[in-house]
C-alpha cells in the first residue's frame, strides 16, 4: 500500500509541476508578445481630444453628405472592421469611422459605460471635428446607442442605419467579465486563438491588416471599458425600452437572415422600431450578423436608393 501511496503522490506532483510550468510559460510568452506587438501596431486615422482623452478617428472620401459608422461590441479595431464598408461608401460620401474609447487605438477609460456617456462622447468628438449633419450607421450594439443618439440630437442626425444592429427588447445575456480578463491576462485566449485562429471574426483583407486585426485583439479584449460596457448591457437595453425613433428620421435596417432564423423575432422587433417612423424600412440580406464583411456592396447601393426615394418625395 505505501509502494502504490508513493506511486500515486509522485504522479500527482508530477502533473502538478507540469501545469504550473505550463500555465507559467503560457502566461510569459503572452507578456512579452504583447510587449513586441506594442511596437509593430500600425497608426492610422487621427487622434481627437474627447472629455481628456484620445479618441481615434478615420475619415475617408469627400462627399458633400457624412456617414458616421459605429461599431458593434468588443471590436478590435473599428476602422479595420469596417473596411470593406468604407471603400464601397466613400465614393459617395464623406465617411467617418470612430473608434470609442478601449476600440481600435483609442484610449481606455474608467467611466462607466452608459448609453449616455457614450452617447456624450462620440457627439463631442463629431463637435470637434465639426462635423455637423450626418448620418449614423451603427453595427450590433451601435443600436442601442443610435436610438439614445438620435433622440438627443434630432436636428443632426439627417438617418439612421442599423447593421443587423441590437433592439431595446431582445433578450441579452451576462457575460463572465471577470474570467474573461483572466483568461486573457494569464496568455490562455492567446493560445486558444493559436490553436483555432477561425475564432477571430474579421473581414476579408490582406494578410498584414489580420495581423494588425489579431494584434489589437490581444491588446483590447475586454479592457475597462469593454468591461464596464459588457456590466452595463441590461441596463443601457432597458433604458433604451422607453425610447422611439422620431417620426420624421428616415431609418432602414439591415439584417441577417442568419440572425432571423436563431431569432425569430429579430425581424418583427425592428419592425416595431419603425411603426410611427415616416420612412422606414427592414431588409433581409443572406448572411451572418456581420453583413459589413460580405454585403458591403449591397448595403451600399441599397442605401444611396434609400436616401433618393426620400429626396424625391420631399
Amino acid at each position: 500500500m505505501r509502494k502504490i501511496l508513493k506511486i500515486m503522490l509522485i504522479s500527482i506532483s508530477t502533473i502538478i509541476t507540469v501545469m504550473v510550468v505550463f500555465l507559467a510559460t503560457v502566461y510569459f510568452v503572452n507578456l512579452v508578445s504583447n510587449e513586441r506587438e506594442k511596437g509593430k501596431l500600425e497608426d492610422y486615422g487621427q487622434k481627437v481630444m474627447v472629455d481628456g482623452k484620445q479618441m481615434n478617428v478615420l475619415i475617408q472620401g469627400d462627399g458633400k453628405e457624412t456617414i458616421v459608422l459605429l461599431p458593434g461590441y468588443g471590436t478590435a479595431s473599428p476602422v479595420l472592421d469596417f473596411k470593406p464598408l468604407v471603400k464601397e461608401l466613400s465614393p459617395y460620401y464623406r465617411v467617418v469611422v470612430i473608434e470609442p474609447f478601449g476600440y481600435g487605438l483609442s484610449d481606455d477609460t474608467d467611466k462607466v459605460r452608459t448609453s449616455q456617456n457614450y452617447v456624450d462622447e462620440i457627439h463631442e468628438c463629431l463637435q470637434k471635428l465639426n462635423i455637423k449633419k450626418y448620418t449614423l450607421m451603427g453595427h450590433s450594439i451601435s443600436g442601442i446607442y443610435g436610438l439614445e443618439y438620435v433622440n438627443q440630437y434630432e436636428k443632426e442626425v439627417q438617418a439612421f442605419v442599423g447593421i443587423d444592429s441590437s433592439v431595446p427588447k431582445q433578450e441579452t445575456d451576462e457575460l463572465p467579465v471577470s474570467s474573461l480578463q483572466l483568461l486573457n491576462q494569464s496568455g490562455l485566449y492567446r493560445l486558444l486563438l493559436k490553436v483555432n485562429p477561425d475564432q477571430l471574426v474579421m473581414p476579408k483583407v490582406d494578410d498584414q491588416t489580420k495581423a494588425q486585426i489579431k494584434m489589437l485583439t490581444f491588446r483590447n479584449f475586454l479592457d475597462e471599458s469593454q468591461g464596464s460596457e459588457a456590466d452595463n448591457f441590461r441596463n443601457n437595453f432597458k433604458n433604451a425600452q422607453r425610447l422611439h425613433f422620431p417620426k420624421k428620421l428616415p431609418v432602414v435596417f439591415y439584417l441577417a437572415d442568419q440572425t432571423e432564423k436563431e431569432t425569430p423575432s429579430w425581424k418583427p422587433m425592428h419592425e416595431d422600431l419603425l411603426k410611427n417612423v415616416d420612412h422606414g424600412k427592414v431588409v433581409t440580406f443572406k448572411g451572418g450578423h456581420y453583413l459589413h464583411h460580405t454585403r458591403s456592396k449591397e448595403i451600399s447601393a441599397d442605401f444611396k436608393g434609400f436616401l433618393s426615394n426620400i429626396e424625391s418625395h420631399r
